[in-house]
């Protein structure tokens, strides 16, 4: 009778937990897809978006929020899950609107996730273009890739941009600039590749000899940050990445004046987590901003997107031609499928009010700050899940907001541009 009772008991506190879950996103939504979206909140010094890769709303979502901040002025930054260097030529881009550069850097900016190497990113990015184009000079957005290496295309382009040739005589360094005029080689760090080699010997020249380049380098400062990344690639690096991706931020934090100026971040969302999952779990981006005292934890904001009735670009392939076809998937791997589902996402399709709708889970007296991990428990039926990491743990120890997309396309390759 008592474990019937405890039951009922727990059954009840359930059920009015969700009803008053419910109430709570009926009265914090926001349909992004209107002119007259603003974002609500305004007083941070990083706000992040991430959602499952490869979907073409979710593209369009990070539009709806980058229009909603540069009409306020509340970001100064925009940090892409890239690189220094491809950063920098995405900056280019804006500043020049040439479109083929803009190709290829989409190409080479979706070799770290394949599934945004996507005609809706290089879309994303003219978008970006137009938004930009209509702000004051003052207001600006400039781009910061703080991400481990990509490729080494782009590292390579601007490590010789910074340096005189005309000053400095390196055959290492004309290696590297020989490789780059080629433009044949498939500039992987991923594993002991030809373009590695080549600028592992630069990099070893160059540390021989600081003496005999440092009078032609016109940036000291920005070509030390790539020589040391360049050096985490030389390493086994594939546990390094989240490391990296805080101490370049830190470490490139008093060049951009981050801590006066807030930035926005689009990575996948484990990186815009604000807690670990579990005691032994890793520190993602956000959690090592807050744990080493960066910022506050009310000053790191997270929005996570979820999909629903949707599709997303699983995989591409190719043979000796080139692109060859690609595969899309619309059950497993969106996070909305009988088999593999975020825990609590029903409530946020009853509630929805577009394809694109933001609801805001953080705030006073949120019920989404109740110990129970709606929105980060994967529920798995025949596979093991996180629940037991973040079992106790409330939604909004790890994100502030949540963006239900609905009835997207699975992104197309860039290969399918026309």
């Amino acid at each position: 009778m008592t474990k019937t009772l405890t039951a009922l008991a727990l059954v009840i506190t359930l059920n009015l937990s969700a009803q008053s879950k419910k109430e709570h996103l009926q009265e914090n939504r926001y349909d992004l897809l209107t002119n007259e979206f603003n974002f609500p909140q305004a007083d941070f010094k990083i706000i992040g978006f991430g959602a499952y890769h490869g979907s073409a709303k979710t593209e369009i979502t990070e539009i709806a929020l980058l229009q909603s901040f540069t009409k306020t002025g509340s970001i100064s930054y925009y940090l892409p899950e890239t690189d220094f260097a491809i950063a920098h030529y995405f900056n280019s881009y804006l500043a020049s609107g040439d479109t083929v550069l803009l190709k290829d850097l989409v190409t080479h900016y979706g070799v770290r996730v394949p599934q945004d190497k996507t005609v809706e990113t290089y879309n994303k990015w003219t978008a970006l273009k137009q938004l930009n184009d209509q702000l004051p000079a003052e207001d600006k957005l400039t781009v910061v890739g703080i991400d481990l290496i990509v490729t080494y295309k782009y590292t390579c382009k601007l490590l010789l941009e910074l340096i005189d040739r005309q000053v400095v005589e390196s055959p290492a360094l004309d290696r590297v600039a020989n490789m780059l005029e080629a433009d044949t080689t498939d500039y992987s760090p991923y594993y002991d590749s030809d373009s590695k080699a080549i600028l592992r010997a630069f990099v070893a020249t160059y540390e021989a000899t600081p003496d005999d380049f440092s009078k032609g380098i016109n940036d000291p400062f920005i070509f030390d940050h790539l020589i040391r990344n360049l050096k985490v690639t030389f390493e086994v690096f594939s546990s390094k990445r989240g490391e990296t991706i805080y101490d370049n931020y830190v470490g490139l934090s008093d060049l951009y004046d981050f801590k006066n100026k807030p930035q926005f971040a689009r990575f996948g969302f484990f990186h815009l987590e604000k807690d670990r999952e579990g005691e032994k779990g890793n520190a993602s981006f956000f959690t090592m901003l807050i744990e080493n005292g960066i910022y506050a934890r009310e000053e790191v904001i997270s929005i996570i997107g979820y999909l629903t009735k949707s599709r997303v670009l699983w995989e591409v392939e190719y043979d000796d031609k080139g692109y060859k076809t690609h595969i899309t998937e619309g059950g497993f791997c969106i996070g909305d499928y009988r088999k593999e589902y975020f825990l609590g996402i029903k409530n946020l399709k009853k509630t929805r009010i577009s394809d694109i709708t933001l609801f805001k889970l953080n705030g006073q007296g949120t019920p989404y700050a109740n110990g129970i991990p709606d929105l980060i428990e994967v529920v798995m039926k025949d596979e093991a899940s996180n629940g037991d990491d973040v079992k106790g743990k409330s939604t909004t120890a790890f994100i502030d907001y949540a963006v239900l997309i609905s009835n997207s396309k699975a992104s197309t390759p860039i290969e399918k541009m026309k």
